[in-house]
């Protein structure tokens, strides 16, 4: 390779980085939290919750931009994503580097938006599609036993070596237990069959558990591990963040039969590179709940 080439590469993505990182300090993270609620339905609006940037999140962009600036390493990492690049995918890729750790929502926001005491004392959750679970690692503090699932094989290593119980990613449900709580984060635009899943996440949760969907809007889906368009795809629809809420509560959620209970608008966090600190996409939270089948009264006469 020719090395003038590679350095002059090499300063251009330093040169970038440099400008992206002062336009990063500048940034106005409010954006990422907020909504135009005149653009939601006045029965979804009135499940928001706003969400603020908080001490979590700063220490994630604290450590990313601490990492980006790690010249060397960086490029190592870029040059060995590149042989890569051809034969695995880039989660796989990300778990054999340990890099590109994701961000969703700290502790302290997945205890407000679930606000439930009871998961405190032998609860269980799984965390279907986890990555490098650093995003489960939040719910620690908040229930008894975590599960997982997960495709990649680089990823499944850093699961188990971090001691989650790691359950087959085809089966995971068909083994009869129920979980207080279900997490999909960011898996079912992510996914080949998003139906299948939602109707697999309903059967698996408990009466009363949760089930906690994170979704990147506006809505692109696309799968990874098939590098093509899902053949099932969301009926979701409209042209910005909001009006793609709406729909995804109204044609998705209800007619799937889940309650939304809550749900807020999160920036979606990825370390960053060699040539930009972070970067973010904007997640919908949601917490939603199975309805329950009504219980028909005889009036006795």
């Amino acid at each position: 390779m020719n090395t003038t080439y590679m350095r002059r590469g090499l300063t251009k993505a330093i040169a970038e980085n440099a400008l992206l990182a002062e336009s990063l300090k500048n940034l106005n993270k409010a954006t990422w939290y907020s909504v135009d609620e005149s653009d939601l339905d006045d029965d979804v609006c009135s499940k928001f919750v706003q969400m603020h940037l908080d001490a979590d999140t700063e220490r994630f962009l604290d450590d990313s931009t601490e990492q980006s600036d790690r010249l060397l390493m960086q490029m190592w990492q870029s040059f060995v994503s590149v042989l890569l690049n051809t034969f695995m995918t880039k989660t796989s890729i990300n778990g054999l580097l340990r890099r590109g750790s994701m961000f969703v929502f700290s502790t302290d926001q997945i205890r407000q938006l679930l606000n439930i005491t009871y998961f405190d004392s032998g609860s269980t959750l799984i965390d279907l599609g986890a990555g490098d679970g650093a995003t489960t690692e939040k719910y620690t503090p908040l229930v008894h036993q975590i599960y997982a699932t997960e495709k990649s094989g680089p990823m499944l290593r850093i699961l188990a070596q971090k001691g989650f119980t790691v359950l087959d990613v085809d089966s995971w449900w068909t083994h009869g237990e129920q979980f207080d709580v279900v997490s999909c984060l960011n898996l079912l635009d992510r996914c080949s069959e998003p139906l299948k899943l939602l109707d697999d996440m309903k059967k698996a949760v408990k009466p009363n558990g949760r089930i906690v969907v994170a979704l990147v809007l506006p809505y692109r889906p696309f799968d990874e591990f098939s590098s093509m368009v899902p053949g099932q795809k969301l009926s979701i629809t409209g042209v910005n963040f909001e009006e793609q809420v709406c729909s995804t509560i109204h044609n998705v959620f209800e007619p799937f039969g889940f309650n939304v209970l809550c749900w807020t608008r999160l920036p979606y966090l990825c370390e960053g590179d060699l040539r930009q600190d972070y970067y973010w996409l904007s997640d919908a939270v949601f917490i939603l709940s199975v309805k329950q089948p009504q219980v028909e009264k005889t009036v006795k006469v």
